[in-house]
C-alpha cells in the first residue's frame, strides 16, 4: 500500500499502534499526521503528532529510547496504522515499558 491511499481524519491524523517486533508486546498508541508518517519512513524510527503541543516529535529523541522502525503497516480500511518497531527500552513517558500497565476492574 501506498502511502498516499492512507486516510486521515478530518484533522488530518491517523491513529497508530506501536508493537514491539518479536514479542508482539503493544507498547503504545499515538497519531500521525502526514508529514510524521513520511519522517517515520525516511528515518527509520518513529515520528508522532502532538494534539496537546501541536507539534511533531521524533520518540526517544529526549530519554534515548528510540524505536526503531521495521515495519509500518494499515489496515484494510487504511484508517489506523501499525508501526511494528525494535524499542529497546521504555515506551510510556511514565517510565514504564508499555502505556498499558494499568488493568481495568
Amino acid at each position: 500500500m501506498n502511502k498516499d491511499d492512507l486516510r486521515f481524519d478530518d484533522r488530518g491524523l491517523i491513529p497508530c499502534v506501536v508493537q514491539q517486533h518479536g514479542t508482539g508486546e503493544v507498547l503504545m498508541v499515538a497519531w500521525m499526521n502526514e508529514q510524521s508518517v513520511k519522517l517515520t519512513l525516511q528515518t527509520g524510527t518513529t515520528w508522532f503528532w502532538s494534539r496537546s503541543r501541536h507539534e511533531l516529535w521524533n520518540k526517544g529523541a529526549t530519554s534515548g529510547n528510540m524505536q526503531q522502525l521495521i515495519e509500518l503497516r494499515a489496515d484494510c480500511d487504511a484508517d489506523t496504522l501499525l508501526a511494528i518497531v525494535d524499542s529497546p527500552g521504555p515506551a510510556c513517558h511514565t517510565g514504564n515499558r508499555t502505556c498499558f500497565f494499568n488493568t481495568v476492574e
